[in-house]
């Protein structure tokens, strides 16, 4: 055989015919990269949905059980939203909770007056002022307050922030109750700070350098910089994460519990007991009332209330964010 002739042969023997030209594995590796992606997009698709359908599940078992509580109770939803008598227990039972709304709203607005400014101001500390090695230590520690339980705060308020305004107001002939609203919209308030600073610092810190250097070649102070021009640019993210701190003291239960106690009445002292939405909650089912009875199924049409007043601020703050958001190129 010429020489020739071998080298053909033994290309033709090199080449088996089970072996995979490159077109080929090519085209496995794509099929295998698109069976992936596709395996991805259907876990999150999945986890997206779960997240929506559990929130409507939420709402479907609070308004099902509303529904059969008004059914129940022969209450009317003006008397329900708008009484001023919450007496479960008194015959006939009343369910007015409005009492509620403002033990509610009371605390809220009594801690955002304490944690809005404290957070801002600490925000604007850390993402103006602050060294960046006493940044890294202080915003963790300001963080770690996020992450007390609740419960301790309740006992915080119960065994040191009562004591102090007793030591204060009882001298000068004031009665300070071992319940009262104002000990917790102090630990409600100091709960919150780390939701404002956070966020208000991270949006912060998000505001281009070149706004600042544009302000500090005009001449102004840090100072002038920190408030006219850095927290203006910032606002909207600002404004959200006070909506979403508000929103969280709404919710809150236990330090409120332990703090505020458990007394439906409508009253501008502070130093009075109050009763929210989330304790009146908590006392129906660690109460004595039975399953399907008018105050058992009262807590739903409670809950209701408060996961639609919860929702309106969150939606709030969205809408906040989204058309004040200031984008930059």
């Amino acid at each position: 055989m010429t020489t020739p002739e071998r080298s053909a042969a033994d290309s033709a023997a090199a080449m088996k015919p089970d072996d995979p030209s490159p077109e080929d594995l090519w085209s496995g590796h794509s099929r295998l990269l698109a069976c992936r992606e596709l395996a991805i997009a259907v876990v999150l698709a999945f986890c997206a949905v779960v997240t929506v359908l559990t929130t409507l599940g939420i709402l479907l078992v609070l308004s099902v059980q509303t529904v059969e509580f008004f059914m129940e109770s022969k209450v009317g939803i003006l008397e329900f939203l708008l009484g001023t008598e919450l007496r479960p227990d008194a015959t006939p039972p009343k369910f007015g909770i409005l009492p509620l709304a403002w033990g509610t709203f009371a605390i809220a607005f009594g801690s955002s007056c304490i944690a809005l400014p404290i957070g801002l101001l600490s925000a604007i500390y850390l993402s103006e002022y602050a060294p960046r090695r006493l940044r890294s230590v202080l915003k963790p520690a300001l963080e770690l307050l996020a992450g007390i339980p609740t419960i301790v705060y309740g006992y915080l308020a119960l065994l040191l922030v009562t004591p102090v305004l007793k030591a204060i107001f009882e001298p000068l002939g004031i009665r300070v109750p071992q319940f009262n609203a104002l000990s917790a919209c102090i630990v409600v308030g100091v709960m919150i700070i780390p939701l404002v600073s956070s966020l208000s610092e991270d949006v912060l810190s998000a505001v281009p350098r070149g706004l600042r250097e544009a302000a500090y070649a005009l001449g102004a102070t840090k100072f002038e910089v920190s408030t006219r021009v850095v927290l203006p640019a910032g606002l909207s993210g600002v404004v959200a994460s006070f909506i979403l701190a508000i929103s969280r003291a709404v919710g809150e239960t236990m330090a409120v519990v332990l703090a505020a106690g458990m007394l439906p009445q409508i009253t501008l002292n502070p130093l009075e007991s109050l009763e929210t939405m989330t304790t009146y909650i908590v006392q129906v089912i660690s109460g004595e009332a039975s399953y399907g009875t008018a105050k058992y199924l009262s807590l739903f049409a409670v809950g209701l209330s408060l996961f639609v007043i919860t929702l309106g601020l969150n939606i709030i703050s969205g809408l906040v964010l989204r058309r004040y958001r200031e984008v930059y190129q």
